[in-house]
């Protein structure tokens, strides 16, 4: 059992996610890291957010940065997206995931903000620990 899953939607998001398990090293949280494009993936995605049982999903995605909402359309755990500064200096990754609607929240840290995505992560799990 894993308590934080890391997506990330191309490998090329890898420094992004190296941020966050950079700051989760240094707690006792586990998780877990998986390349699984929305686009390209999504039957792999679908199982994958069936069978995790993390609590919390930190999505890394850019460009149109589907990633955190279609994890959010599949799960009543919380999601924090993270944009990537892959094109227009990530604005429209921000956009992306700032901009859900109604009755899929996804919670959005700054642009290739992955230590922020952990912070946050960790202060959800320790007011359910």
């Amino acid at each position: 059992m894993v308590d934080i899953a890391i997506v990330m939607g191309s490998e090329s998001d890898r420094a992004v996610a190296n941020r966050a398990t950079g700051v989760l090293d240094s707690t006792d949280y586990s998780y877990d890291v998986q390349v699984i494009s929305a686009h390209r993936n999504p039957d792999k995605l679908d199982e994958y957010v069936a069978q995790s049982d993390s609590k919390v999903y930190i999505a890394i995605a850019g460009l149109s940065a589907a990633l955190p909402g279609v994890i959010a359309s599949k799960t009543k755990k919380p999601v924090i997206g993270v944009p990537v500064s892959a094109k227009m200096m990530g604005l429209d990754a921000l956009l992306s995931t700032a901009q859900m609607p109604p009755g899929v929240p996804v919670a959005s840290v700054g642009i290739d903000n992955g230590a922020n995505a952990a912070y946050l992560a960790i202060r959800i799990l320790d007011l359910i620990q």
